[in-house]
C-alpha cells in the first residue's frame, strides 16, 4: 500500500519498503529496503532545512522555496516540490517511480522490475542492492575522473571505486535538465546503457538516492552544492602558477629552484615540497639530514613571495614513532584476514583511518607540532583514494565498517581531517590539493588533480573530460599535472611540444600547477646517491629548450593578468556553485550543438577556450554559440551559430571572448594568441 507519512510517501509489500520524501528545493531523496526500517544514515548530504536555506540565489533563475504538495490513494501518490513531481504507482508486484521535471518525465524506474531495487543477500542487513531505470535519449555527465575520453557518459559502464588517476564522484547531470546523486559510498557499479541504467552497490542496507531538477544547468548544480555544500572563495595566491616535481630531494635543492625564479622574476605563487622528505612514512616531519632548518627555509620563501604546500601520506609502518599507539587504539586500517599491510611502497605499509574521528584528531597534534609549528598552511594529500594493493574491500575495516560498505568515503574525511584542523589554527584560506574526492569534498577546500598520468598527447586530451566531468560533479577546484607525470622526456622534441600545450590547457584551469616525474636529463646532477626516494630529472620551466622557455614565461605572464577574472569566477563559485572550468552545455543549454562537445570548453562565463591536443597540429574548428565572439589578443568580431577554422602554432592558443566583455580581451594582447 501507499500512504503519506512524516511528510513523504510510504510505499510497504512484502518485499520491499520504499520511503520518498522532499529534500530541500526541487529535490527528492528516495530509500529502498528490504527490511521494515530504514537507515537514518546521510553520509555526506546537508539536512534538509540547510539545503533550503540559501534557496534565493542568481544561478540562472530564482529559486522559490515552496511547501512540497503531497497526496495519495492505495495504489498511488504524488509529491509536487517546486520544478519536481514524483509519481509512486503500485504495480502487480511492487511499485514503480517516476519523475517529471514540469510536466515531462526525465526518469523512471524499469517497468517490469517487480522491485524499484533489486537484492542480494550478503550477511546480516546487507546487500548487493542494483536499481534499475529506463534508458531515455539523454546525455549524461559527470561520475567523477576517468582516465578515458568519452565526456557523454551514456553507453558507458563504470566501477564506482578509486584508484590513482580515477576518482567516483556518484553525480551527474542529464541534458533532460536533472541530477542524480548515488547515496551509497559502498564501491559498485553503474551502466549507462541504450537499454536501461543500472547502479549498483556491492554491500549496503538500502538503496539511496537523490533526484533533482532545474530550469538550467546552473540551477541543477546549485541545488546539488545545497545538498554538499559550496566550495570556499578561493584565496588569491591559489590563482597563480605552482611549481613542483617529483620530488625536490633537500633543503638546499628546494631553495636553489625557487631563488632562481625569483632571479628571473618569473612569479611563483606556491612551490611544493613532495613526498618522503619525512624521516619515516607515519612520522610527520623533515628529514634533519636533508632539511636541516625547516623554520628558515619557510621564512625565506615567503620573502619571495612563495607559499610552502607539504605533501602528508596517510601511510604508516612499524617503524613511525606513531605507530604502537595509533596500533592498539585502532585508528589504522586493518584487514579482516591476514597481516596489517595493504601497500607495499619501500615497507609494508598499512594507513591511518580517516573515518574515524580519533585518528584524524590525532593526525592533527602530530601535524600542528612540526608543519603549523614552521608556517606551513598548505598541504598535498595524497594517496587520498586509499591506494590499496590488491583492492579486496571486503578485506579492509574501518570505523565506518568494512570498506565494502563505505570505501567511497575515505577521501571526503581525509580532507575534512586537514581542512578541520586548520580552522582550528585560525587558517581562513584553506586548499587542499588532493587525488580523490567524494560527494561534500568541495567544502573542505579540496583541489582535485587526476593523478600519475602519462606524459602523452593522448592523456593531455584526457585531462579535458577529467576537468569537465569532475566539474559537473561539483568539484570546481580541479588541475593536473602540467605535463603529465610519467615517462616525460624533456630534450625530447615529443614533450617539448606537449609541454607547451598542456601549459596552454593550465593556463585555463582553475589552478595552474606544473608537476612530473621526468626522465633523468642527460645533464642530470644526482646530488644524493643511494637516497631512499630519489626525484626524477629537472622540471624548472627553463629546463624545456629556449624556445618552450620563453613562451611558457609568456603563459605565466598571461595567467597573472587573468587573476582577477578567475577570482571573481571563483567568487561565483562559492555563492552558486557554478563551475570555473565548464562545458559548452553550461552556458549554452538551448543549443543541442554543445552538448557533443568535449575538446573545448567556456572558462568561466566570458571566455571559451579550444585546446591544441594533438601532435603537429596547428589547425582545428572551433564552435562558436551564438552572441559575438573576438579572438582573444585580436579585435575581429565574429558572429557566433557557426564553426570557424582556427590556426595556432606552437607559441599560439585559441581563445575566443563575448564581444561584450572586450576588456577582457586585451589582458591577452601582450600575448601571442
Amino acid at each position: 500500500m501507499i500512504q503519506i507519512k512524516e511528510n513523504g510517501l510510504l510505499f510497504q509489500t512484502r518485499d520491499e519498503n520504499v520511503w520518498i520524501e522532499p529534500y530541500g528545493v526541487n529535490c527528492v531523496r528516495v530509500r529502498a529496503s528490504r527490511s521494515t526500517r530504514f537507515s537514518d544514515e546521510k553520509w555526506t548530504l546537508n539536512e534538509p532545512e540547510l539545503c533550503e536555506a540559501e534557496a534565493l540565489l542568481d544561478c540562472g533563475g530564482v529559486l522559490k522555496k515552496e511547501p512540497a504538495e503531497l497526496s495519495s490513494d492505495v495504489n498511488r501518490g504524488v509529491i509536487r516540490n517546486g520544478l519536481l513531481t514524483v509519481i509512486l504507482t503500485k504495480s502487480w508486484s511492487g511499485c514503480r517511480i517516476e519523475f517529471r521535471r514540469g510536466g515531462e518525465t526525465v526518469l523512471s524506474t524499469h517497468e517490469e522490475a517487480d522491485m524499484v531495487t533489486r537484492y542480494a543477500h550478503i550477511a546480516g542487513e546487507n546487500y548487493r542492492i542494483r536499481v534499475n531505470f529506463d534508458a531515455r535519449e539523454e546525455h549524461i555527465y559527470g561520475i567523477g575522473q576517468e582516465q578515458q575520453g568519452f565526456f557523454d557518459r551514456k553507453g558507458c559502464t563504470y566501477d564506482l571505486a578509486h584508484w590513482n588517476t580515477k576518482s567516483t564522484v556518484p553525480v551527474i547531470y542529464s541534458s533532460l535538465g536533472y541530477g542524480f546523486l548515488w547515496n551509497n559510498p559502498s564501491p559498485g557499479r553503474v551502466e549507462f546503457g541504450f537499454n536501461h541504467t543500472v547502479w549498483t552497490a556491492d554491500c549496503c542496507r538500502q538503496a539511496d538516492y537523490l533526484v533533482f531538477v532545474g530550469e538550467t544547468p546552473a540551477q541543477v548544480m546549485n541545488t546539488y552544492c545545497r545538498l554538499t555544500g559550496f566550495a570556499p572563495a578561493m584565496p588569491a595566491w591559489a590563482a597563480g602558477f605552482w611549481q613542483s616535481k617529483c620530488r625536490y630531494e633537500s633543503q638546499e635543492e628546494l631553495l636553489e629552484v625557487a631563488r632562481e625564479y625569483h632571479r628571473r622574476g618569473i612569479p611563483v605563487d606556491a612551490i611544493v615540497i613532495d613526498y618522503f622528505h619525512w624521516s619515516e612514512q607515519g612520522n610527520c616531519d623533515f628529514d634533519p639530514k636533508y632539511w636541516p632548518d625547516p623554520e628558515a627555509m619557510i621564512r625565506e620563501l615567503k620573502e619571495m613571495g612563495m607559499r610552502p604546500v607539504v605533501s602528508y601520506w596517510p601511510t604508516i609502518n612499524p617503524n613511525s614513532r606513531n605507530w604502537r599507539e595509533m596500533n592498539e587504539r585502532n585508528m589504522l586500517i586493518r584487514t579482516e584476514n591476514g597481516q596489517y599491510g595493504t601497500f607495499d611502497f619501500w615497507g609494508q605499509q598499512t594507513y591511518v583511518d580517516m573515518t574515524n574521528p580519533e585518528a584524524r584528531k590525532y593526525v592533527w597534534e602530530q601535524i600542528r607540532k612540526t608543519y603549523i609549528k614552521y608556517g606551513i598552511r598548505t598541504f598535498w594529500l595524497d594517496e587520498a583514494e586509499p591506494e590499496i594493493h590488491p583492492q579486496q574491500w571486503n578485506n579492509f575495516k574501518t570505523h565506518a565498517g568494512n570498506m565494502a560498505e563505505s570505501g567511497l568515503l575515505y577521501p571526503y574525511y581525509y580532507s575534512k581531517c586537514f581542512h578541520d584542523g586548520l580552522k582550528s589554527e585560525g587558517e581562513d584560506e584553506v586548499v587542499l590539493l588532493t587525488r580523490a574526492a567524494y560527494p561534500g569534498s568541495q567544502k573542505f577546500g579540496a583541489l582535485v588533480w587526476n593523478g600519475d598520468i602519462n606524459s602523452d598527447f593522448t592523456q593531455l586530451r584526457n585531462s579535458v573530460v577529467s576537468g569537465l566531468s569532475m566539474a559537473m560533479c561539483g568539484i570546481p577546484w580541479w588541475n593536473s599535472d602540467i605535463g603529465g607525470f610519467f615517462n616525460g622526456d624533456t630534450e625530447s622534441e615529443y614533450f617539448r611540444e606537449l609541454i607547451v600545450r598542456w601549459f596552454q590547457f593550465g593556463l585555463f584551469c582553475p589552478v595552474m600547477r606544473l608537476h612530473g616525474t621526468r626522465l633523468k636529463q642527460s645533464y642530470y646532477k644526482d646530488r644524493y646517491p643511494g637516497i631512499i626516494c630519489d626525484g626524477g630529472g629537472y622540471n624548472e620551466i627553463w629546463q624545456f629548450g629556449e624556445r618552450d622557455y620563453e613562451i611558457i614565461k609568456d603563459i605565466i605572464s598571461l595567467r597573472y593578468r587573468l587573476k582577477p577574472y578567475i577570482l571573481e569566477c571563483a567568487k561565483r563559485t562559492s555563492e552558486t556553485g557554478e563551475p570555473i572550468m565548464r562545458p559548452m552545455f553550461f552556458d549554452f543549454p538551448e543549443d543541442e550543438n554543445c552538448y557533443r562537445l568535449s575538446d573545448q570548453y567556456m572558462f568561466g562565463p566570458d571566455i571559451l577556450f579550444a585546446p591544441v591536443l594533438d601532435q603537429g597540429v596547428t589547425e582545428r574548428d572551433v564552435y562558436l554559440p551564438d552572441g559575438n565572439w573576438i579572438r582573444a589578443g585580436g579585435k575581429e568580431v565574429l558572429s557566433g551559430g557557426r564553426t570557424v577554422r582556427c590556426r595556432a602554432e606552437i607559441d599560439e592558443f585559441i581563445a575566443f571572448v563575448r564581444a561584450d566583455a572586450a576588456e577582457l580581451a586585451k589582458l591577452f594582447s601582450r600575448a601571442k594568441v
